[in-house]
């Protein structure tokens, strides 16, 4: 398999243009490519600066002409999720037509988005490439290639790699730059490179404080790194 992350920009996209107008994101949570009726329905999440950029983002989108509907699941302050029906871009037709199929959730955000597309063989993804030049401007930002072998164990270890990412994601904005600032100047290497003192400084904060910091985001990452490596002992068994 081969998995090729693209930094996309579509012509005929309706959340690439809202995203053009207005201050807000979206974000793909589900997404389903009906080819007969020629339309991609999704469930997203769209995120303004404010409330108002919210709205009129919103607002926006439902009145493109390439939006077939646009309805509100659930909305809080800057906060939406949103299921739309769009008809088929160039874009999706041509990546359909070759024998490409979507492998991830995408983004949008300032005019651009983010794809992850699979293909199964090298001449797929060269016409494919070479057809969406034509009508989109698009930059291939990763390219993988998977064997079986590797295919599986990433399917395998899926559930692992989720509790990883939401013990990253447990860490508060506080705990995250102090762990990242310590990392990156060698708190953690031998000799270390930096000091709770330097540490202090650099935040202008307590020498306790930075301590304390550390140990609730270290005690967070390492929670969730014993329990995938617990899982990954009892698959072996």
């Amino acid at each position: 398999m081969i998995d090729l992350d693209i930094d996309m920009r579509q012509y005929d996209c309706p959340f690439i243009d809202t995203t053009d107008d207005v201050d807000i994101a979206f974000s793909a949570v589900q997404w389903q490519l009906d080819t007969d009726a020629e339309q991609l329905e999704t469930r997203l999440i769209a995120e303004g600066d404010s409330r108002e950029t919210l709205e009129d983002g919103l607002r926006a989108l439902r009145t493109h002409s390439n939006m077939t509907d646009c309805y509100l699941l659930s909305k809080r302050d800057t906060v939406a999720e949103i299921g739309t029906k769009i008809e088929v871009t160039n874009a999706m037709q041509t990546i359909q037509r070759n024998g490409g199929y979507i492998t991830g959730p995408f983004q949008i955000e300032n005019g651009r988005e983010r794809w992850h597309i699979g293909f199964d063989a090298d001449e797929d993804e060269d016409r494919t490439l070479a057809e969406l030049e034509r009508h989109n401007e698009f930059s291939v930002e990763d390219r993988d290639q998977f064997g079986p072998s590797t295919l599986f164990d990433l399917l395998e270890n899926a559930q692992s790699a989720m509790e990883l990412l939401e013990g990253c994601r447990s860490l508060t904005e506080t705990e995250r730059e102090t762990f990242e600032v310590a990392f990156r100047n060698g708190y953690y290497e031998t000799p270390r490179g930096t000091t709770l003192d330097d540490l202090a400084e650099h935040f202008d904060i307590s020498k306790t404080a930075v301590s304390m910091n550390l140990r609730r985001s270290e005690r967070k990452v390492l929670q969730s790194a014993l329990g995938v490596l617990e899982r990954m002992n009892d698959d072996q068994f």
